[in-house]
């Protein structure tokens, strides 16, 4: 029998797209799917980012780049980094990489090991506690609740920091939950870190631009007490609707960014050259298309809130951001997964089950609104048809 280490043992998945492939199937059936269980805007790139990479491949942009990402790229993203939080960045602590989640294996992979401890959010997404598990490091939940509007609590992240905490996990605005912490929580947080110069933070920020009713999204970049310990996460996926792309990029302090760069050349060694180029031309380009997708999402978030607070046994607190609902379902006397479960088999309408979120996720599911509002209101009358009956 064929031996493997230990470390394959703990590594989980993210089950989003298990239920995107259990919705294909039935569609694949004849069944009719309304799937609002992928984080995946339902918007096409916009074109002139299309063409950039096209006019990149008819120039001859076909070989390997840098492995931290052509200069112009990194660039571009120290042009928006400035332009959305006022803080400059240089280039040089800038990586290009295929896609967020990189920048999470990386973090966790640079900071995790038996013995180290690393605090995630819970509810949170999936693939934070996964690669905690795989560097043998303990996982240890930071609570995000629902009375609190869904956002960290500083007081309550504090008190779990131990001699053994190596990296602290934060995402605002947040998946699942639809969650922003305010500046004044980030503030007591970035303030509580002074006594704990042992911990670095991982902040995933990749729904910058997404939030609602007058909140603003504070980037952990405003404070430059933690920059030398801070590591950004974001990219081109969810603003632009890039996620085929595979495109994302990090901020890293000056004494990690060395190990990032070996990593990307013994593992990844770059990011293909036409996606940068389009990248490129998504930062410095138009941002129209930009607009008029959140615009859409907060019409569509309104839509939700309203209907899914109209069915039975659910409750539905409003998102602050990003485009998902994080609705409690305890009082319809289901439990979560198996909800999301039977709504998919029985309705067609494909959901996620809290659970799959963390501990915490049990008795609430997301629903993902990167879906047409008439489809919206389609599934939430399915719902109501089913939980009624």
């Amino acid at each position: 029998m064929l031996r493997t280490i230990a470390g394959f043992d703990r590594i989980g998945e993210e089950n989003a797209f298990a239920v995107l492939a259990r919705a294909t199937a039935l569609a694949a059936e004849g069944k009719d799917i309304i799937n609002l269980g992928i984080g995946q805007p339902d918007f096409k790139t916009p074109g002139h980012i299309v063409e950039a990479a096209i006019k990149a491949l008819r120039d001859g942009h076909h070989g390997y780049t840098p492995a931290n990402g052509l200069l112009a790229a990194r660039e571009a993203v120290a042009r928006r980094t400035l332009t959305t939080t006022g803080v400059e960045v240089s280039p040089e602590n800038v990586m290009i990489v295929p896609g967020g989640k990189v920048t999470m294996f990386a973090a966790i992979l640079i900071f995790g090991e038996p013995g180290a401890e690393i605090l995630y959010p819970d509810p949170g997404f999936p693939i934070y506690r996964s690669m905690i598990e795989f560097t043998g490091a303990k996982p240890i939940p930071v609570p995000i609740r629902e009375e609190n509007g869904f956002a960290f609590s500083a007081e309550e992240t504090l008190a779990l920091i131990t001699p053994k905490t190596r990296l602290l996990i934060l995402n605002s605005p947040a998946n699942p939950t639809g969650g922003v912490t305010p500046k004044s929580e980030i503030e007591k947080l970035v303030k509580g870190l002074e006594a704990h110069p042992h911990v670095a933070i991982m902040s995933d920020e990749i729904y910058d631009v997404m939030t609602y009713d007058g909140e603003e999204h504070c980037s952990l970049l405003s404070f430059p007490e933690i920059r030398d310990r801070l590591i950004i996460l974001n990219g081109w996926s969810k603003t632009w609707a890039m996620t085929g792309w595979r495109m994302g990029w990090s901020i890293w302090p000056n004494q990690l960014y060395d190990k990032v760069r070996k990593l990307a050349v013994n593992c990844w060694s770059c990011v293909n050259a036409p996606s940068q180029f389009a990248g490129i031309a998504a930062i410095d380009g138009p941002q129209d298309d930009v607009i008029k997708m959140c615009k859409a999402f907060d019409n569509r978030r309104k839509v939700v809130v309203d209907g899914l607070n109209s069915l039975p046994g659910i409750s539905c607190a409003t998102p602050k951001g990003a485009f998902y609902a994080f609705p409690n379902v305890k009082e319809t006397g289901w439990a979560a997964k198996q909800l999301a479960t039977a709504l998919l088999d029985e309705t067609g309408v494909a959901l996620i089950g809290g659970p799959d979120f963390g501990i915490l996720g049990e008795g609430y599911i997301r629903l993902s609104y990167a879906n047409s509002e008439e489809n919206i209101l389609r599934a939430i009358e399915r719902m109501d048809k089913f939980l009624t009956k």
